[in-house]
């Protein structure tokens, strides 16, 4: 199962590598991580798209995590309502013919060019991963000379929807 797990952590030197470890030791596989600062320059908020086995081992990990000194809050985003985007910068190759073929391409994906030179444009796109995976694919037959992805970023909606226990109910 595919999980999106965030955790609000202190910001110190250390923290980062002892959650990873904490995940390697126990053989889960991580898919991608992005760390950024928050609003309070002393707490970061680490997104982790991590494989787990089953519910019993999600359940593992998020204790594992919650008990880490550092962590403040740990939370399993994967069946709420959330915002999620992923920032790719795509460089490609072109010639002066082909760069307004790859401007058309690129339109509807809502990318922009960010800079060009004589031989390549390099491409930001931000979105889920089908997003950038289709932008790509789409760019490929130009020639790709260079990719770097951020990995997920994901944060709950405001609103959340409400699920009922439909048990609780009885129709007479």
């Amino acid at each position: 199962m595919r999980r999106i797990i965030t955790a609000t952590v202190l910001n110190r030197s250390g923290v980062l590598n002892r959650l990873t470890g904490l995940m390697t030791k126990r053989q889960f596989n991580i898919e991608s991580i992005t760390v950024g600062h928050s609003d309070d320059p002393s707490i970061s908020k680490i997104t982790i798209v991590v494989q787990v086995e089953d519910d019993r081992k999600l359940e593992q990990l998020l204790k594992q995590l919650h008990k880490q000194i550092d962590v403040l809050k740990v939370k399993d985003l994967t069946e709420m309502a959330l915002v999620a985007r992923e920032l790719a910068l795509i460089k490609v190759m072109t010639t002066p013919d082909t760069r307004s073929e790859i401007k058309v391409i690129i339109e509807p994906f809502r990318a922009s060019i960010i800079d060009v030179s004589l031989e390549n444009v390099t491409i930001e796109v931000t979105g889920d991963n089908d997003k950038v995976e289709a932008i790509i694919e789409l760019l490929r037959p130009y020639g790709i000379k260079e990719i770097s992805r951020t990995g997920l970023t994901a944060m709950p909606r405001g609103t959340q929807k409400t699920v009922y226990n439909l048990n609780q109910f009885s129709i007479i």
